[in-house]
């Protein structure tokens, strides 16, 4: 069996590092640092020949450096001779863009980047709750998109949630509040209807289902700046929720992201380490973070050992 070695990029060095303690072994020695006009420089430092080589780096903000960092290591493992190079995004940045409306010229950036890393040598992707499922399609090799839910579903049934809902955050949503749902005693679901003028903007509308006197969990893949998020809040609590939680796997956490959620009615945020956490979000006091390593460290093995990742969910 080819010898295991992990290697991480600047995106989530504490993630790696959590991942390899449960692992037990040592982050591979790589400099992975920037020339003086701001291009990517990296040198792997140890032999990868014939190794079963695993770089873990989320591609979240600043999302073309850490895209860059990479493509470069990947580029630097496969002309060092890697026996096989999967690449761990717990976070894959531009999803968001996995079609093309009809009649806007705009691109398909999910695919554009898939293109990417197929090109430039990875054998295989492991990610966490791709915004869009089908985006395993636009690569060209196998692509394990495992669930963020069980690491959140841990927090939720030792929270002591009273007669609580599962609330979708848009019609989107509704069948991840589902799973949700009947994986916590098939308890009850309520949908936010809203309306989105403009990208990053929303408005809530109306609110499907009774939430008054009962706790409610917001369920979601991702939060950014959290205008959603918040007005949802506000909604359930004029319809009288007692407390509101969200939960959600990738913390983005972009623009007034810090501000939306510290001034809300938003009782606790709970997200994973996908993404690592600023200290604006941090002072807020309303965000709890789960680490994702146990389950990361557990696909890697599986991986490595050419068993089974569904088996991890069954």
């Amino acid at each position: 069996m080819p010898d295991m070695k992990l290697f991480a990029g600047n995106a989530t060095p504490e993630l790696a590092q959590r991942i390899a303690d449960r692992l037990y072994i040592s982050l591979g020695d790589a400099s992975v640092s920037r020339f003086s006009d701001g291009e990517v420089a990296v040198q792997i430092n140890e032999n990868v020949r014939g190794s079963d080589v695993f770089i873990i780096q989320s591609t979240c903000a600043p999302t073309n450096d850490n895209l860059m960092e990479l493509v470069v290591m990947i580029d630097a493992m496969r002309r060092a001779s890697a026996g096989r190079i999967t690449a761990v995004i717990p976070y894959f940045g531009y999803a968001r863009q996995d079609r093309r409306v009809r009649s806007s010229r705009v691109p398909i950036t999910a695919k554009v980047v898939a293109d990417f890393l197929s090109n430039v040598g990875v054998d295989r992707v492991l990610t966490i709750d791709l915004h869009a499922e089908q985006i395993q399609g636009f690569f060209d090799v196998p692509v394990d998109n495992i669930f963020g839910t069980p690491v959140l579903l841990e927090d939720m049934q030792a929270r002591g949630l009273e007669n609580p809902v599962v609330v979708s955050p848009d019609l989107g949503g509704v069948v991840r509040a589902r799973a949700t749902a009947k994986a916590l005693g098939d308890i009850d679901i309520a949908i936010v209807d809203k309306r989105r003028p403009r990208a990053n903007v929303s408005e809530v509308m109306n609110l499907i289902g009774d939430v008054e006197g009962r706790d409610c969990v917001i369920v979601d893949d991702m939060i950014d700046t959290g205008g959603t998020l918040c007005k949802a809040a506000e909604a359930l609590k004029e319809r009288g929720a007692k407390r509101v939680f969200a939960y959600a796997t990738h913390a983005v956490f972009s623009g007034n992201a810090a501000q939306n959620i510290g001034n809300s009615v938003l009782d606790q945020v709970i997200v994973t380490d996908s993404i690592t956490m600023s200290k604006e979000m941090e002072a807020t006091g309303k965000v709890t973070t789960l680490s994702l390593s146990r389950m990361l460290a557990e696909a890697i093995r599986r991986i490595s050992n050419e068993e089974s990742i569904s088996a991890m969910f069954n």
